[in-house]
């Protein structure tokens, strides 16, 4: 009996994810999200958890997007209780893109603060996107427990984060240039200075802060 060309698509695809050859895992990702296929959701999934290519990670990604929200993103909340780091991270960046608010109850204190700079920074994109109208004030008072944290690709992450909440975060902002911790004060100076200047750059933001700090300021003169 002939296998309709359905399954045996399903299955050349399920082949070519698995491939040793990155550009072949490429195309049927590619392939995949061009013909979605909801039988095809967890190989996506299970992938991205273990794909070592960054441009294939976007690929799947972007496959994932094209799958009915309704099916995809509960297997994607469920997947940011894995163990392996980028599993929790390429299920976070994958929410982020999908941008179904559904998905906003699983962004956890313990996600928004996880111990992986990776991980953290996905869900600090995801959750700003996520946020339902009127609870940006409370997920501004978890993000600015990370302030001072990691270098400064990751600090950049939480700045940008913070500052696509809007005026909301200026509280929270100001409260943290007086925190005992140097680097949390510097860094929510930089913040705020980048806010108002976005164009000046984050290094700019940052030598701004240094100075404010050597002439014993809090950020919040003038």
């Amino acid at each position: 009996m002939t296998m309709p060309k359905q399954d045996t698509d399903a299955n050349r695809a399920l082949r070519g994810l698995e491939h040793s050859s990155s550009s072949v895992r490429l195309r049927a990702a590619l392939a995949v999200g061009t013909t979605p296929d909801p039988r095809l959701i967890d190989k996506l999934i299970e992938r991205c958890a273990i794909e070592p290519e960054f441009y294939v990670r976007e690929m799947l990604t972007w496959a994932l997007t094209r799958q009915s929200a309704s099916l995809a993103v509960p297997k994607l909340i469920d997947e940011l209780r894995s163990e392996r780091t980028q599993a929790r991270s390429q299920a976070l960046h994958t929410l982020s893109k999908i941008g179904d608010r559904q998905a906003w109850p699983a962004m956890t204190r313990a996600l928004l603060t996880d111990a992986d700079d990776e991980v953290a920074r996905s869900a600090w994109r995801a959750a700003v996107i996520l946020v339902p109208a009127g609870e940006e004030p409370q997920l501004a008072g978890v993000l600015a427990t990370q302030l001072g944290r990691g270098n400064r690709e990751t600090q950049l992450s939480l700045s940008r984060a913070l500052i696509a909440l809007g005026e909301v975060v200026m509280p929270t902002l100001r409260a943290a240039m007086t925190d005992p911790d140097p680097r949390v004060r510097q860094h929510a100076i930089a913040t705020e200075r980048l806010s108002r200047d976005p164009d000046a750059g984050f290094e700019y933001a940052v030598d701004e802060a240094k100075r404010v700090m050597a002439l014993g300021g809090t950020g919040q003169e003038g």
